[in-house]
């Protein structure tokens, strides 16, 4: 008797779903007669993912070096995805707001340690041969890790040090993109030319990112955390999880991608610059740009020593 009304209160479930879109439930039971089971491949679609990894060169670790950056891709993906679930949360708590940062930092120190799969993975040799085909393509062209910088900060702290003083809210936000830090990678500010390589991502996604920008002007993390309770607000657990994903983000990640394009790029047999062109010390190395989300929740002698000391 148990399993039975087990099945009847799942056949009322069935029919309160399908009536609330006005569809016959009797039609979705006739239509499970003829589908397929699900298997493993076809959930995961794996023959489609693994043939996504199109080499330009014959040089074996050049797979190494696509698959590694497609599951980062993934990763960023499924960061965004978190973020995603805070910003649109109607009825935000603590609880809920700490365990999607964690989760986010989680992923984050994955892919720290994950760049020793290139580091020690990849041989030099191969790597400054296969590289020359990727110029003027660059790993800061990377759309989702920007949209991860839009939605968990304030668009201020995403500026060029050198031009915060004259932007603030009322900035169109067509102005403030053209001031982002990572402008000055691929942008000559005396003559105001940029680079193929910010030429090319900015006609690819310069309006997505204007759309990211202004969804996620009152909704990124730090302002849905000023949402909170005050109380909440000054939590051990939650300011030190925030701390934790400030600094895996823009200080421990970024040096153990800095310090693998240095591994090679620094080898001694190739012209030490990046496939992008860009200053990429400059551009990668946090004491510069001090990329910091929460700047709040440091204290004056740590943001002035960023990226120090390391």
């Amino acid at each position: 008797m148990e399993d039975l009304r087990s099945f009847d209160d799942i056949v009322e479930q069935l029919q309160e779903k399908y009536n609330k879109i006005g569809q016959k439930t009797d039609d979705h039971l006739q239509g499970l007669l003829h589908s397929k089971p699900i298997t493993y491949w076809d959930y995961i679609q794996t023959d489609a993912l693994l043939n996504l990894q199109i080499q330009r060169t014959t040089l074996p670790d050049e797979m190494v070096f696509i698959a590694y950056h497609q599951i980062n891709e993934l990763i960023f993906k499924m960061i965004l995805w978190e973020i995603q679930q805070v910003a649109e949360a109607e009825e935000l708590n603590v609880v809920y707001f700490e365990d999607k940062i964690m989760r986010v930092s989680r992923y984050f120190d994955m892919l720290t340690t994950s760049f020793n799969i290139m580091r020690e993975g990849m041989s030099i040799e191969q790597y400054m041969k296969f590289r020359y085909t990727l110029t003027p393509a660059s790993g800061f062209q990377s759309a989702q890790y920007r949209m991860i910088e839009f939605a968990s900060t304030e668009l201020i702290n995403l500026i060029d040090y050198r031009f915060r003083k004259t932007i603030d809210r009322e900035t169109p936000f067509e102005h403030a993109f053209e001031h982002l830090y990572w402008q000055a990678a691929g942008k000559d500010y005396k003559t105001g030319k940029k680079s193929t390589l910010l030429v090319n991502f900015e006609k690819r996604y310069k309006g997505d990112f204007i759309r990211f920008m202004q969804t996620y002007n009152t909704k990124n993390l730090w302002s849905r955390f000023k949402e909170l309770p005050i109380e909440d607000q000054k939590s051990e657990s939650i300011i030190k999880a925030m701390r934790h994903f400030d600094h895996t983000v823009n200080i421990t990640w970024v040096m153990a991608h800095y310090n693998t394009a240095r591994h090679y790029i620094e080898s001694g047999t190739g012209d030490g610059e990046a496939t992008g062109g860009s200053d990429w010390k400059k551009y990668m190395h946090p004491k510069y740009q001090k990329r910091i989300f929460f700047p709040e929740l440091w204290s004056e002698e740590e943001l002035k020593n960023w990226g120090e000391n390391i």
